[in-house]
């Protein structure tokens, strides 16, 4: 079995998830299904999330708050 994506009915029905959460449904070879907590996220925030010189980026900026450069509004000199 593939696996696949669960959600939960206003009762909280399947299984033992809350009423609309997600899961991902995969079956084990013995037969047996794990439910994983699961949230879905678009392919640009997947990415972003895997791309180790952005985060590195932002880690530097979140260290070093006095080398910000302050971005001018619009109409601004």
């Amino acid at each position: 079995m593939a696996d696949q994506i669960v959600e939960t009915d206003a009762r909280g029905r399947a299984s033992l998830g809350r009423p609309g959460r997600r899961y991902l449904l995969h079956e084990e070879s013995d037969g047996t299904l794990v439910l994983e907590p699961a949230v879905v996220v678009t392919e640009l925030e997947r990415r972003f999330l895997a791309n180790a010189a952005v985060q590195a980026q932002i880690e530097y900026a979140k260290a070093h708050p006095d080398e910000r450069i302050k971005r001018r509004r619009r109409g601004e000199r």
